[in-house]
């Protein structure tokens, strides 16, 4: 009969402890922001469209990498 009541209350602090731990659940992260909507640019020797910030420019014209930059001096 001991060994029910021991097993009983083994049961009992255990769903006790279960419950407790899922109620400490760490909140989903948050979704990344979006940014604000940006400028697009065409390089001036493939035509790739990219946005403002990632192009290059040089001498008022956009690039969208180094090697076209000196391609098209």
């Amino acid at each position: 009969m001991s060994k029910l009541i021991t097993i009983a209350i083994l049961v009992v602090l255990g769903v006790y402890l279960f419950r407790r731990m899922a109620g400490k659940r760490v909140p989903p992260p948050e979704p990344p922001r979006e940014k604000g909507v940006e400028d697009m640019v065409r390089c001036q020797v493939c035509g790739v469209n990219m946005p403002r910030s990632e192009a290059i420019l040089s001498k008022g014209r956009f690039y969208c990498c180094d090697e076209h930059r000196r391609q098209d001096a």
